[in-house]
């Protein structure tokens, strides 16, 4: 009875979508939309793959096949040092993020206190300040406590991660808030009746249930130190580049040199992107449990 009941609904489901659009239009569009993500990554791989001169006079399928590229990269680029150093800042701006976030969106959500609403729309409101206005503040700020405290955080990888810290943090925290909203209080309640404290209903079931919001917090903190340029590019010295920074040097040389390396520039882009790509397969459920909590009650 319940597959009988089932299948009109996906029946009626299905309708429903070739109503708001017909196939042979939602086939199309689907290509154009897979085509325009795929032709780039296709060619990137391929001219990677191709040499340097080949790439420079425009080839799409390589010539020659070779790996030569993905080998000269680690010596010419120096992405050993810059990929470590990202994996260490964005690595640890998400895992303090995240257990910062769940802590604090569990006060703002079950307790009542005053100014509990204001940090809520002061969190939201964070979330409009463009990054590049609070680059030259932020500069100033550090670059203040390195002469009145005799303490060093311009070119050091503690300083960029204090920095992605401060933008991870609000939407890290307003994604917990979002997602704790739907967990229910019953379970809470039942713990207090069995004597549990406060950190005891956060360590043993509020921690436990929200992985999902966890993780998608975490991921979202390490994809922004991960992909920054503008603040690493500034707050970093050559030895603490991260690998955004480095492929920005990179392809900056790239343009201005007699012989172009475009190959190495598209391997090392690869490379750079593999991580989080893998981060993205290990998360994936997760990440859709998460991104989609709190929408229904």
């Amino acid at each position: 009875m319940e597959q009988q009941k089932k299948q009109p609904i996906r029946r009626d489901a299905a309708l429903e979508v070739t109503r708001l659009m017909p196939r042979p239009l939602l086939a199309i569009l689907t290509v154009l939309l897979c085509a325009l993500v795929l032709i780039p990554i296709v060619y990137i791989f391929l001219a990677s793959l191709n040499t340097d001169v080949g790439v420079a006079s425009g080839e799409f399928w390589p010539s020659s096949f070779s790996l030569e590229s993905y080998t000269k990269i680690w010596d010419s680029v120096g992405l050993a040092k810059a990929i470590g150093n990202s994996l260490i800042v964005s690595g640890a701006t998400a895992v303090v993020s995240a257990i910062m976030a769940i802590g604090t969106a569990y006060v703002l959500v079950r307790f009542e206190f005053r100014g509990r609403l204001t940090v809520l729309r002061g969190l939201l409101g964070l979330q409009s300040v463009p990054g590049t206005l609070m680059l030259l503040p932020v500069f100033v700020l550090f670059s203040s406590a390195g002469t009145y405290l005799g303490v060093t955080v311009i070119g050091t990888l503690w300083g960029l991660f204090i920095a992605y810290l401060t933008f991870a943090l609000p939407f890290s925290t307003w994604v917990m808030v979002t997602y704790l909203r739907g967990l229910p209080r019953e379970l809470e309640e039942a713990a207090r009746i069995d004597g549990a404290s406060n950190l005891g209903i956060l360590f043993r079931i509020i921690i436990p249930l929200s992985w999902p919001g966890i993780i998608v917090s975490a991921i979202f903190a390490f994809l922004l130190g991960w992909n920054d340029v503008l603040f690493a590019s500034v707050f970093t010295r050559p030895d603490t580049h991260t690998a955004a920074v480095a492929l920005q040097v990179f392809a900056s040389a790239v343009e201005g040199g007699a012989i172009p390396v475009y190959s190495q520039l598209m391997a090392a882009s690869l490379v750079c992107a593999v991580p989080v790509v893998v981060l993205y397969f290990m998360f994936q459920k997760y990440l859709v449990g998460g991104l989609t909590a709190g929408s229904v009650k």
